[in-house]
């Protein structure tokens, strides 16, 4: 850093070029700042001074901003937000203030969520950015190294002790079948564990759910074979005998046009909680408040 330069430098001297900026005139920046005219004038002479450029000259329609005035303008529309997050350290508004955040999902997670904060959210949060990315095994401790800001998953899915997690929404299976399947409503588990079965790899090379809680039942899946996405298993059943079990959400937004039929999985499958799992470092952080908030907000319209 150079510190050197911060010391000499008088910030509040951003705050008046900011708002002579949006203003283009100097009574009325005066006005705003509760300040006098000559005070803006002098705060100007400054500036100019340490940044070496003039930064806003005088036109006959006000002031307009040099080359180097327009990058600094651009650049505290950034920089100032959040410097006031910091003082404040209670606030975010995502109408005003820019913020990216990295949300690693599984393709199920994207499909029933990404489309309602599309609609809902980033109309009104016109400076946030939420960018999902593919869930893989790395996710906590990409976590961890803040290279992602929020996980979600199954709460059967093994968190790290250190992260914190809430739920979202209770979710339930399905089985995905082709149209023509012999199976028509509800499958027994006799005739599910006898069938084959193309499974979603998302943790550890296995479907953790719903093959674990069936496992410490005494049963196990035939799976003839695996595939990283849900909607490839979907689109796998279809003129074939595999059995892809997803998430009724998903199943029901995805696949049209007749090709396949969602059944009533077994009782013996339950359903599971999706979560969303975060670093304890970001717990008072305004912005990531709000990401979770919004996750949370998200999850009550799924529900409904």
């Amino acid at each position: 850093m150079r510190i050197n330069q911060l010391r000499q430098a008088d910030l509040n001297l951003l705050v008046v070029f900011t708002v002579l900026a949006e203003e283009r005139n100097v009574s009325r920046a005066a006005e705003r700042l509760l300040v006098s005219q000559p005070a803006v004038s002098r705060g100007l002479a400054r500036l100019r001074d340490m940044f070496h450029d003039d930064l806003l000259v005088r036109t006959a329609k006000g002031y307009e901003p040099t080359p180097q005035g327009q990058r600094l303008i651009q650049e505290l529309e950034v920089m100032l937000p959040k410097l006031d997050r910091l003082l404040s350290g209670s606030t975010f508004d995502p109408a005003v203030e820019q913020a990216s955040f990295r949300i690693a999902v599984t393709d199920n997670a994207a499909a029933v969520l990404a489309p309602l904060i599309c609609r809902d959210v980033l109309p009104a949060a016109k400076r946030a950015r939420l960018d999902f990315v593919a869930w893989n095994a790395e996710v906590f401790h990409a976590l961890v190294r803040g290279s992602v800001d929020l996980v979600l998953s199954a709460n059967t899915v093994e968190v790290p002790a250190q992260l914190q997690s809430q739920m979202i929404y209770d979710e339930e299976f399905v089985c995905v079948v082709d149209a023509k399947s012999r199976f028509r409503r509800q499958m027994t588990i006799a005739e599910y564990i006898r069938a084959d079965h193309v499974s979603v790899t998302i943790q550890g090379g296995s479907q953790v759910i719903p093959d674990k809680p069936l496992e410490a039942k005494g049963y196990r899946r035939r799976i003839a074979m695996h595939v990283p996405y849900h909607e490839a298993a979907m689109r796998c059943a279809v003129g074939t005998r595999l059995i892809a079990t997803v998430p009724r959400r998903f199943a029901e937004g995805t696949l049209g046009g007749g090709a396949v039929r969602i059944l009533k999985p077994p009782p013996e499958i339950a359903g599971f909680r999706y979560i969303m799992t975060w670093h304890p470092r970001v717990n008072t952080d305004a912005a990531h408040a709000w990401l979770r908030a919004t996750m949370r907000e998200m999850g009550e319209m799924v529900s409904v």
